[in-house]
């Protein structure tokens, strides 16, 4: 047990001495070039499908959403005999 725990520990040692040596590519002037295209789309639906999908997801929530929050607010209004 505890020479597992001695290994664990040298394993996380070694990744977080480790992850300063990486080097990470400059994508900024890529992802201006993306949403700076005049491409007809709006600019929260230029990141792609990843994009489309979370904002059709926002849609449908606060449709339904406010759908269920004007249900509630009219059977609140009516009241049961």
């Amino acid at each position: 047990m505890y020479r597992q725990l001695m290994g664990l520990q040298q394993l996380s040692r070694r990744t977080i001495m480790s992850s300063a040596r990486r080097q990470m590519d400059n994508t900024v002037k890529d992802k201006q070039k993306m949403f700076q295209a005049d491409n007809g789309l709006p600019i929260h639906l230029k990141g792609g499908t990843k994009d489309a999908l979370l904002y059709r997801a926002t849609m449908t929530l606060t449709v339904f959403g406010s759908a269920y929050v004007v249900y509630e607010l009219f059977s609140a209004a009516m009241p049961k005999k």
